[in-house]
């Protein structure tokens, strides 16, 4: 036999297409071909494999032309993930291996010069591919074979056939004719036992700030975005690094879609130890645009989508460059960022919850009762114009952090666990998710107009509000929405004006 199919998978964005891996082998010069718009690292692997097969003691065809081709070929292919199948596909078209078993699974892995397998990153993505593409018949009902961290890491996704393996050597000896077969040299993958909750910072730590705490609990609430303003060492910080720890728990599918982006990325990755835990991404002030919401070449995810499901938290807020801000206001419309490059384009999603802080001026004492603000008129507009009345419309609830007083610093914390308030924000959570299937923010058209009915009173008191602020029809929605989760939070059925004037206090900080 000098023909051999081996299935694999390629990555583009979350999304893993099939790849076929042909290899043929024929007379002439020896050389070693490899086509199908293979990138650099893909290319590297006719070395790798080759070491790796003589170092293994296994046959490499030296006397041979070996052709590989990646189909389909307009797909670009990137990363070492090939290694495994190309080099399981020249030993099947040399007759070392049965292929007729290799129908039966995909590989993925990266081969050292000895034969080891290296993880590969996006395994989560790989296996949730793979599911979505079982339709019950026999040639989607594939075992995926993956080094053996990988494997485990892709056995998350549950109802996947999924095997580990540690050499080359382990798959070829499962992959031999006849009885010589040893499936037994494979890892069954198993998925990890939940990991402890990690300790989160709590709540009780925060002194004062009880209109802020609010604030953060109905935010958590609803998933609804939030920006702090108030001068320095008044605890923004200390309040965005408690938001996460009052957060519901991640359901299975939002712990795998948080996992996968993660996965993705090479920089930084995903452990198993993070599994099920809601990620709080905290990037500096000096993040590009193509930082924050992704890019490069190939695309990778940014910041944005690796807070999915999580939180954003970005501190210094006007420090951050102005096309770095402008570029997240359509993933908190949308849920989603679209990565177009010249040769491809990738989607990533990004349904992250947003919170900022910043100082009111430059000097930060605007509005401060212990110190005086330093800062001409003009200079506290230009601070607070670096950000844009566009971004700033789509910030659900606005609040100020006002410095505490010593007396109060001085005191013993009295302030709420976070076990308690995140009680009453899975509570309220859950009558949103009984009412309407989602949280209050994903709320739009017929469903916000249903679900967030006002009385003639509290209607009458809502239009004149926003004709005498001068809202935007999003910024009214938003307060529907922000009123919505306030009525949940005391676990009422109806919006009352009282909820709708809270509301409307969280939309007037900044000009």
């Amino acid at each position: 036999m000098s023909f051999a199919i081996v299935h694999s998978r390629a990555l583009r964005g979350l999304d893993a297409p099939a790849v076929t891996v042909e290899v043929h082998l024929a007379n002439g010069l020896p050389s070693f071909t490899l086509v199908g718009l293979a990138e650099t690292e893909v290319k590297e692997s006719r070395e790798r494999v080759r070491a790796a097969l003589q170092t293994s003691g296994l046959e490499f065809p030296h006397n041979k032309r070996v052709t590989v081709n990646l189909a389909p070929a307009d797909l670009p292919k990137e990363s070492a993930r090939f290694d495994l199948p190309i080099a399981l596909g020249i030993l099947a078209a040399a007759g070392c291996i049965d292929v007729a078993r290799l129908d039966g699974y995909e590989f993925a892995g990266e081969l050292s010069l000895g034969g080891e397998l290296r993880p590969v990153h996006g395994a989560l993505a790989m296996a949730l591919a793979v599911r979505r593409s079982r339709d019950g018949t026999a040639a989607t009902r594939r075992t995926l074979v993956l080094p053996r961290a990988s494997a485990d890491e892709s056995a998350l996704v549950g109802g996947l056939a999924a095997l580990g393996a540690g050499h080359l050597l382990d798959v070829v000896k499962a992959l031999l004719p006849g009885e010589l077969a040893d499936r037994s040299s494979l890892h069954e993958a198993r998925a990890p036992e939940r990991i402890a909750a990690a300790v989160e910072p709590d709540f009780a730590d925060v002194k004062g700030q009880a209109a802020a705490k609010r604030a953060l609990e109905i935010a958590a609430a609803g998933r609804l975005s939030l920006l702090m303003v108030g001068p320095p060492g008044t605890g923004k910080s200390m309040l965005a690094q408690r938001l996460a720890g009052i957060l519901p728990p991640l359901t299975h599918e939002e712990a795998l879609e948080s996992a996968a982006i993660r996965g993705v990325a090479r920089a930084g990755g995903y452990s198993l130890e993070q599994w099920g835990r809601r990620v709080v991404r905290s990037p500096h002030h000096t993040a590009t645009a193509a930082a924050l919401v992704g890019g490069g070449s190939p695309p990778r995810p940014g910041e944005a989508s690796l807070a999915h499901h999580g939180v954003l938290f970005l501190d210094e807020l006007p420090e951050f460059p102005r096309a770095a801000l402008e570029a997240l206001r359509e993933p908190l419309e949308t849920g989603r960022i679209v990565v177009s490059r010249a040769a491809r384009q990738a989607e990533f999603p990004a349904r992250f919850q947003l919170v900022a802080a910043m100082n009111p001026c430059p000097c930060g004492h605007l509005g401060d009762a212990a110190r005086a603000c330093r800062c001409t008129p003009d200079a506290v507009l230009r601070y607070q114009g670096r950000i844009s009345g566009p971004l700033l419309d789509r910030i659900d609830l606005q609040i100020e952090v006002p410095a505490v007083d010593a007396a109060r610093l001085a005191a013993a914390a009295d302030g709420e666990p976070s076990a308690v308030v995140a009680a009453r924000v899975l509570a309220a959570r859950g009558r949103a998710m009984d009412r309407q299937g989602t949280a209050n923010d994903a709320l739009a058209g017929e469903p916000l107009e249903r679900h967030c009915r006002l009385d003639p009173a509290s209607s009458a008191f809502l239009q004149s509000a926003t004709a005498r602020l001068g809202w935007s029809a999003r910024g009214y929605h938003r307060i529907l929405r922000v009123a919505r989760t306030i009525a949940d939070v005391e676990g009422l059925a109806d919006i009352a004006t009282a909820h709708l004037a809270e509301a409307i206090q969280y939309r007037r900080v900044l000009p």
